[in-house]
């Protein structure tokens, strides 16, 4: 346990951070989740309503990765990675 007044405040404010990254790692993990699902559908049914779904769901995560990195819950250049790693699936759903 912490000695000091400081030290048992640090600790109280890491836990308060440690809390809410959690809530926005989650979140951001769900909605790659939906994406992910939403491009398989229209890999297996390419037609205009799926690919709409799949913008959707695109759009969403893309916002929930900038708000992120925005807050500082990811490093700017994770935020990227995951992205580009959206888009590419994307990019090979249509191509194939």
């Amino acid at each position: 346990m912490a000695n000091s007044k400081s030290a048992i405040k640090r600790i109280r404010t890491s836990e308060r951070n440690r809390l809410r990254n959690k809530t926005y790692k989650s979140a951001l993990r769900t909605l790659t989740k939906k994406y992910f699902g939403a491009v398989e559908t229209y890999t297996a049914e390419p037609t205009p309503e799926n690919m709409e779904v799949v913008n959707q769901a695109m759009s969403a995560a893309y916002s929930k990765i900038d708000k992120a990195v925005k807050r500082n819950v990811l490093h700017r250049n994770n935020g990227a990675r995951k992205k580009a790693r959206i888009a590419r699936v994307l990019k090979k759903a249509t191509v194939a």
